[in-house]
């Protein structure tokens, strides 16, 4: 019996552990321009991110050339290089000078593009309960009583998707598309894991489909 309780236990840990830390980003689809035909492997790569909200857009570029530099790349942050003061307009000659002065081949740059949300009615009585807590009437009583008292709630489910571009910069050229990719992303409300869970996605997809 005990062998029994403590298996149904372990799986229930398991699955507990799926749902929390299981990935929750998704790609949804990617494309590989086909006309593309480098000279050379790209190796220094700008990380850009778009973000009315600085910390973050600061976060995700960290995140996405650490990312890029554990692949061997030769990474850099667009924070590092670029001033992109809040409200300022947008300066392409800067942007042109910083990246041929930073000996740039490539760009990675991400930007958001759509926010879903659905709210779902949860009743306080929906409940299953594991089969060990029918052993006694206390385990059984104590388990079931603050679940099936409780209030019902909403539950809101979010669902993110951000779009990923690789650009070629090198040469004469203004940026020739390599490759771009979406990916979705549910109910991550931890913005550092959204952001490594995402980055790692989508810098894996993009070596795997040899687009850097």
């Amino acid at each position: 019996m005990k062998r029994r309780v403590f298996a149904i236990n372990l799986v229930i840990v398991f699955a507990a552990a799926t749902l929390l830390f299981g990935s929750s980003t998704k790609l949804a689809m990617s494309w590989k321009n086909p006309s593309y035909s480098p000279t050379k492997k790209l190796h220094r790569v700008l990380a850009l991110g778009f973000s009315n909200r600085v910390e973050i857009r600061a976060d995700f570029e960290d995140a996405l050339a650490a990312e890029l530099a554990s692949k061997g790349f030769e990474a850099v942050a667009g924070n590092t290089i670029l001033l992109r003061p809040q409200g300022t307009k947008l300066d392409l000659n800067y942007l042109k000078e910083q990246i041929q002065a930073n000996q740039i081949e490539a760009v990675v740059v991400s930007r958001l593009i759509q926010v879903d949300t659905t709210v779902t009615h949860v009743p306080g009585a929906e409940y299953v309960v594991p089969f060990p807590y029918y052993n006694t009437f206390y385990d059984y009583y104590g388990t079931l009583y603050p679940v099936v008292c409780s209030p019902d709630y909403l539950e809101k489910e979010k669902k993110v998707r951000v779009e990923t571009n690789v650009y070629s910069v090198n040469g004469e050229t203004d940026g020739q598309l390599i490759w771009t990719g979406m990916t979705d992303t549910l109910n991550r409300s931890d913005v550092h894991k959204t952001i490594h869970g995402l980055v790692n996605l989508v810098v894996t997809r993009m070596q795997k489909e040899e687009a850097l």
